[in-house]
């Protein structure tokens, strides 16, 4: 009996284990597919409707749930190199970054100084550090900050940070995975500000370009009404602008539709 029971003990153990190895396996897997997903999310700024608020905010709820800490946060640093607030995945850690930006303390703040990783696995150990971060935190009921710089090159647009409630270091593999997800957001944001750069640059142009186009035909149009030559007509042209404090394609297109007298324009500069 001894041993049929002892069997059957070790059997329940053996189903026991089998089926704790098997919650795991989905565990992990459930986990690698979300980071999977994640990935593409943050990849997918190419859409002709991306909205940088929307991207990091989800940013800060995925870090949320896959690196299990109590909540994350994202500033950004501006060309003038201060600090704004992006997004944050709960309402205790906007609280808290805002109070990092406006004492300019706190681990967030130092990373997007150095552009270096900071870790703070116990607050209550970095009181002379940052002494008013570490207060607002423990009111705000966090034990442990961390910032991952979110960085490309010499360049550090922001900073990723991860809050929790209980103190602690993050395991190697979460503090890999991130930074990655921080590095894919940098990404992200600077080919976006490239595409943004890139359209205001086209739209310059192009409206240098109708500038000229309109000016060329106003001169057209002056050099015909007063029998001077093209550059004549543009000395007057200029000439009545500034006198008037006009931008010259305004007038150049006054002169066109006729709001503005062809005659009163070549008077006026020959005077």
């Amino acid at each position: 009996m001894k041993k049929n029971h002892d069997n059957r003990t070790g059997a329940l153990g053996e189903l026991t284990m089998a089926d704790t190895s098997e919650s795991r396996g989905s565990l992990v897997g459930e986990r690698e597919g979300r980071v999977s997903r994640t990935f593409v999310r943050l990849a997918d700024t190419l859409v002709a409707d991306f909205d940088v608020a929307d991207f990091l905010a989800m940013l800060t709820e995925q870090c949320a749930a896959l690196l299990n800490v109590g909540a994350t946060g994202v500033i950004l640093v501006d060309p003038a190199k201060t600090f704004q607030l992006a997004a944050t995945s709960s309402q205790r850690a906007e609280h808290l970054e805002l109070f990092a930006i406006q004492t300019e303390d706190g681990p967030c703040i130092d990373c997007a100084r150095t552009g270096a990783p900071v870790f703070c696995a116990d607050l209550t150990t970095a009181k002379t550090r940052w002494p008013r971060f570490t207060a607002a935190a423990h009111e705000c009921g966090f034990r442990a900050a961390h910032a991952l710089p979110m960085r490309l090159r010499d360049e550090v647009i922001g900073v990723l940070t991860l809050l929790d409630a209980e103190p602690g270091a993050p395991e190697p593999e979460d503090i890999d995975l991130g930074q990655a997800l921080a590095d894919v957001a940098t990404i992200g944001i600077l080919q976006q500000r490239t595409i943004e750069q890139r359209d205001v640059l086209a739209a310059q142009l192009q409206n240098a370009l109708h500038s000229r186009v309109v000016i060329e035909q106003a001169k057209g149009a002056l050099a015909e009404r007063g029998g001077i030559s093209a550059d004549e007509a543009f000395q007057r042209l200029r000439s009545y602008a500034r006198s008037r404090h006009l931008r010259l394609t305004d007038l150049a297109g006054s002169v066109l539709d006729g709001s503005i007298d062809p005659v009163v324009v070549l008077a006026d500069g020959q005077s």
